[in-house]
């Protein structure tokens, strides 16, 4: 999910970067409406007492208008330095402020906050729009201590050009555009400027990758992606077994209220109640997170018996919580299940989810918010651990091209939890990513899929895939780029 090229390093530690003296004059998220929020930026309850600079923007505007947002809305608004230094990139600088995560010093500090030159960009990217070829990848070290990187195609988005190219799961490349990759060139040639891209293919052999000389080509294109990628309903002794597989939680396509892809899910779970589904699988393992409303709207179709209860709370900052109990009243941090004429869970005790590294904030909170209402059992390897949300900040005067993505809020479900900082370890252990050959999404014997089924119905419809080969290296955290960040978003003015 190769979101944001104009990002700087996202990786799982999302970098922020704007200047800070100019943000009470461009908050893009002074709150007007009575309802609550979903995702939009923080309200701004001081106005500017100067006009607007003219002329063109510099760093140091850009920074101040960063800090300034920063003071108000960041959750670790305490932890930003008395006088940070505001004569660097905007980028910089607002990696410069973060309270950054260390699993020794700041075990409970920010992985996630980020920055992005283009706040359109931003903005469209978290509605699933981005410029892209549609091949969803992981990267890899050749070897241990190798330089040489391969990847390894995780799915091809629908209608995509690499899907109309032949680009399927589970291909592998070490070459773009006859270059092969390396932790020197990867970034240049994945996401740099060039849109056209060939990939120099890789051949299994004896659960070995081999080289070739097969190539596929596809050309990046503006792309809204579907969230809801895969859905079935398998019917095993006298089980009936309501399959989704959803990539991220985005109500409608970029620039549009429709609701069309939450009507989607709507379908679907009046399909597994027509069809009597009494078991549910919930395939997050590539899902980094959305829409706060979205969640709640996908859980309000699989609780049981919880309609009306609490389904979480945000906590922020003290400013924010006491602006937002002024514009919305005190309750405007808890979202409840909300009543769901397609509602399943009457027919569940449990729900099987399937996850990896990649589930991540929204899909996590899924699995913390339905905890106390059914029994969650998870499958994959263990998940992200984003415990906490965010909320866009743009410039709504446009001048400052700039749009942050600050952490703003943790979450907790209704018993009070949010220990998972160090993400769901699953109930059952299946390593995806150590198999040299990946089956397809939503067959029974993919491993992920077939152990769920398993368990379920106590027999093995295929048998259990024995892992093929020693697990390849992952590319460091510090060198990935671009995967998958859908966060948790949420906008007071548009609760539901």
């Amino acid at each position: 999910m190769h979101f944001f090229t104009m990002i700087t390093y996202i990786m799982r530690q999302q970098q922020f970067g704007v200047p800070a003296a100019m943000l009470l004059l461009t908050a893009s998220i002074l709150v007007t409406s009575c309802k609550k929020p979903d995702e939009a930026a923080p309200a701004v309850v001081t106005t500017p007492t100067t006009p607007a600079p003219t002329g063109a923007v510099t760093d140091t505007e850009v920074n101040n208008w960063i800090l300034t947002n920063m003071r108000y809305a960041y959750f670790w608004t305490d932890k930003i330095q008395a006088s940070p230094n505001l004569n660097q990139t905007p980028d910089k600088f607002f990696d410069s402020i973060l309270y950054k995560f260390d699993a020794t010093a700041r075990p409970d500090g920010d992985r996630y906050s980020w920055i992005q030159q283009s706040a359109d960009e931003l903005k469209s990217s978290l509605s699933g729009e981005t410029k892209t070829d549609g091949a969803v990848f992981r990267l890899y070290l050749r070897a241990s201590g190798s330089t040489d990187i391969i990847g390894k195609v995780q799915y091809v988005q629908r209608n995509s050009p690499a899907e109309k190219a032949g680009i399927k799961r589970g291909d592998v490349f070490s070459k773009i555009n006859g270059a092969p990759l390396t932790t020197a060139n990867y970034v240049g040639l994945l996401y740099g400027t060039v849109d056209t891209k060939t990939y120099g293919l890789l051949k299994i052999v004896n659960n070995a990758f081999v080289e070739s000389t097969d190539t596929k080509t596809a050309t990046a294109v503006v792309l809204q992606a579907d969230p809801v990628y895969m859905d079935s309903v398998y019917t095993i002794g006298g089980k009936k077994i309501g399959y989704l597989m959803y990539n991220q939680f985005v109500s409608s396509p970029s620039g549009s209220t429709s609701g069309l892809y939450d009507q989607k899910l709507e379908n679907i779970f009046a399909k597994f109640k027509q069809r009597g589904v009494n078991e549910l699988v919930l395939d997050f393992r590539y899902n980094p997170g959305g829409s706060l409303n979205t969640c709640v709207n996908l859980s309000s179709l699989i609780a049981k018996n919880a309609a009306g209860q609490a389904f979480a709370t945000l906590r922020y900052n003290p400013a924010v919580t006491d602006a937002y109990i002024k514009q919305y009243g005190a309750n405007f941090n808890t979202y409840n299940f909300t009543t769901k004429a397609n509602n399943i869970g009457a027919n569940l005790n449990r729900v099987f989810v399937l996850t990896t590294g990649g589930t991540a904030s929204a899909s996590e909170m899924v699995i913390n918010g339905l905890r106390p209402s059914v029994t969650v059992t998870t499958i994959g390897t263990t998940t992200s651990g984003k415990n906490v949300g965010s909320q866009t900040v743009s410039d709504n005067t446009k001048r400052i091209k700039w749009g942050i993505q600050p952490i703003m809020f943790k979450i907790f479900n209704s018993a009070g939890q949010s220990d998972y900082t160090a993400g769901f370890v699953p109930a059952t252990s299946v390593p995806e990513f150590a198999n040299v050959e990946w089956l397809p999404l939503g067959t029974v014997s993919e491993p992920l899929l077939n152990e769920a089924l398993f368990q379920i119905t106590g027999s093995r419809l295929a048998r259990r895939a024995a892992v093929d080969g020693v697990a390849l290296p992952e590319l460091p955290a510090s060198f990935e780029r671009g995967i998958g960040n859908g966060g948790l978003v949420a906008d007071p003015a548009r609760k539901r």
